[in-house]
């Protein structure tokens, strides 16, 4: 039976992240997000409810958003679940806890930008934002110490590539198609 374990979510950072790092030299750091949620309720009231999920970021990616993200911030996370579970010292009782680790994440707005509109917030006008870069990676780990990360990558940012002329269309007596192999910059789409 296929299994799926996948979770996408955009809001604002709760806090500025921290970065710590394991004993064996793994960064990692927690954030929290905030994911709004505008609704009407049955007696035709608008109102805006608020999710907060904590997620965990390893290696180089917990570097990267240590070093650029801060509090109020918009972020776009992709990420699985997972169930920690432990005994709560004081108690003895078993607790649990249902998180997200973090495996791809894209910057949203601009670096200017402090966060609003519920995680879609940014600059509209044509300069160039800080969103559009994305971070992942395939990402290893088990249920809890993640010691087994091996150098975790991340995309680099993307530059734009130099435009290329535009190509004339091929002569109206081929029929509109071209005779021999078809090129990259030949596909219209």
């Amino acid at each position: 039976m296929p299994n799926l374990n996948k979770v996408q979510l955009m809001g604002n950072i709760t806090r500025d992240p921290e970065v710590r790092y394991t004993p064996k030299g793994t960064a990692v750091t927690d954030i929290s997000l905030a994911i709004n949620r505008n609704f009407t309720g049955d007696d035709g009231e608008r109102r805006e409810e608020t999710t907060f999920v904590d997620i965990t970021f390893w290696g180089r990616q917990a570097e990267v958003i240590g070093e650029y993200m801060k509090k109020g911030r918009p972020l776009y996370v992709e990420g699985r679940l997972q169930l920690d579970t432990w005994e709560d010292k004081t108690s003895g009782q078993q607790r649990s806890r249902l998180k997200v680790v973090g495996e791809n994440f894209q910057f949203l707005g601009s670096r200017e930008d402090g966060g609003g509109g519920g995680g879609g917030g940014g600059s509209r006008s044509g300069g160039q934002s800080h969103g559009g870069q994305s971070y992942g990676g395939h990402q290893g780990g088990g249920s809890s110490g993640h010691e087994e990360y091996q150098d975790r990558s991340y995309d680099a940012p993307r530059q734009n590539a130099p435009q290329r002329p535009a190509q004339s269309a091929p002569p109206a007596s081929s029929g509109g198609y071209q005779d021999g192999p078809i090129e990259d910059d030949d596909i219209p789409f």
